[in-house]
């Protein structure tokens, strides 16, 4: 999905108006988006029908605000809104919609000085989820006056409530749980200093013609992961499909006191909608994997078979066999290798047998194994992800995923993609190697390189939300992630 500039969007909004839509429907659709969700993180977070306090300002995102809050009192939640101005500085189809939240009765007062504010901080909210709609795309320079309160409040209390930015965190200074954008995502949300504001982004389609859009010069070196792009990759099925029409995933990893990561790869490759899937493990802990794998056909030599894909590295260690069985599948394949953990760092002084690999190949680093295979310093890796993963992309003709905050994707002449699912609590062990099985079994089915990766790294992410919704993000596992699979492929595919 393109990323736009806010003035890009302005002329937009500013096009459809003139082409007939109504400002008024723009603003209502986008308010009615809001609601939308603002119901299913409720819902993901066992939060339906808690208290929602809207914050607002008195431009567009107070618009919105307004808008969503009417929706959400009249569906049953308990709804407040709180305007950080006087009622006499919200103009044009905000102030049409702010008359009509509270004629319908919604909770409402004005507060306008800091006194206000810093009482409301020190007094606290039972909201347990609250909207920040102060400030949005137009806004530039520091906060002042009572927004400076006013933001100050909502971090406040963030500890305690869920925090939903609407279109972008006001001044990029509110931390978000959910920003809910309008239209399209802008470029200034998936940059690295503002991801911490962010969190995740929900696009919401306000009416704007596609013809509109497809005008519109995207950027050409950057994209968003949306799932509107994800799902032409998994058509529907054929009702005579057998097993091996999906595609056969072989899994290499493991070492004795490390069997768990090529386990958890297996295991998630099985859940990737792959039609087979074999381990090949060493003896020394084969009695540990093949029983924790019903689904997997787990061998302790290397086994024969058709392979659609492969999967290396997870629990390996970093030793000269490991890089002498990466080295020999890099020559001798034919089918896409995806190197993990492990074999990604056993690689580098021999990135040139990546570069001239015979097999399409997927790399997934986090910035640790990455530094190690270019022979860098980690901060030097965070400092300039973008540039450090077209860097790693050209150089060895492959394609690349450099996890963390804000997932990369970048393969040789295509945009990099970027990522905006997944939470903090996905930092734990075993969470990467749940996502390399799930991308090695796309791979396995004949999804191309790039768009394996770009859907398994959109799914991993959407998992380990719905994974910490139900949990909590501090005690979330990587097998939570692993089981909410199937609720991430639902988001795509209604099969």
């Amino acid at each position: 999905m393109k990323l736009v500039t806010p003035e890009q969007m302005r002329q937009l909004d500013r096009r459809a108006i003139e082409s007939g839509i109504p400002g008024e429907e723009l603003m209502y659709t986008a308010g009615e988006g809001l609601a939308d969700a603002i119901k299913t993180l409720g819902g993901n977070h066992q939060l339906v029908d808690s208290p929602v306090l809207f914050v607002a300002g008195s431009g567009n995102n107070g618009g919105d605000a307004f808008v969503a809050a009417q929706i959400l009192y009249e569906d049953g939640w308990p709804v407040e809104c709180w305007l950080a101005a006087s009622e006499n500085k919200v103009k044009g189809d905000a102030l049409l919609f702010l008359k009509k939240m509270k004629k319908a009765g919604v909770p409402f007062q004005t507060l306008e000085t800091s006194e206000h504010w810093t009482f409301s901080a020190e007094s606290g909210t039972d909201a347990e989820i609250i909207v920040d709609g102060l400030l949005g795309t137009g806004f530039s320079g520091a906060l002042r006056g009572i927004m400076v309160d006013a933001v100050a409040f909502i971090d406040s209390q963030a500890d305690r409530a869920l925090v939903v930015a609407i279109d972008i965190p006001s001044a990029m200074a509110v931390r978000a749980d959910l920003t809910v954008t309008m239209g399209l995502p802008k470029i200034g949300s998936v940059e690295p200093e503002n991801i911490d504001c962010v969190g995740n982004i929900e696009v919401v389609d306000i009416g704007i013609p596609p013809e509109f859009i497809d005008e519109v010069p995207g950027n050409n070196t950057l994209e968003f992961i949306h799932p509107s792009d994800l799902a032409p990759l998994f058509p529907r099925r054929s009702r005579d499909a057998h097993k091996g029409a999906f595609g056969h995933v072989l899994c290499i990893g493991g070492t004795k006191g490390f069997s768990g990561a090529v386990t958890m790869a297996a295991k998630t490759a099985a859940r990737s909608g792959a039609g087979l899937v074999s381990a090949f493990v060493p003896e020394s802990i084969h009695a540990l994997v093949a029983p924790a794998l019903p689904e997997v056909m787990v061998h302790s030599s290397m086994p024969e078979g058709n392979w659609t894909a492969i999967m290396v590295g997870p629990g390996m260690g970093r030793t000269a066999t490991t890089r002498e069985q990466v080295i020999q599948l890099l020559e001798n394949s034919t089918v896409p290798v995806i190197l993990d953990a492990d074999a990604v760092s056993v690689m580098a002084d021999h990135i040139n047998v990546i570069a001239h690999a015979k097999c399409p190949v997927i790399l997934t680093p986090h910035p640790g194994e990455f530094s190690t295979l270019f022979g860098l310093k980690t901060e030097d890796v965070q400092e300039d992800r973008f540039g450090m993963i077209r860097m790693a992309a050209d150089k060895l003709g492959a394609t690349v995923v450099l996890k963390g905050a804000g997932t990369l994707i970048a393969t040789p002449e295509l945009p990099v993609a970027v990522n905006m699912t997944g939470n903090p609590g996905m930092a734990s062990g075993g969470s990467g190697d749940v996502l390399a099985g799930l991308i090695a079994g796309l791979a396995a089915q004949g999804i191309a390189p790039y768009q394996a990766a770009c859907a398994g790294v959109w799914m991993h992410g959407k998992a380990g939300d719905l994974a910490a919704a139900a949990t909590s993000q501090a005690s979330m596992l990587a097998t939570d992630i692993m089981e909410k699979l199937p609720e991430a492929f639902r988001a795509i595919s209604c099969r």
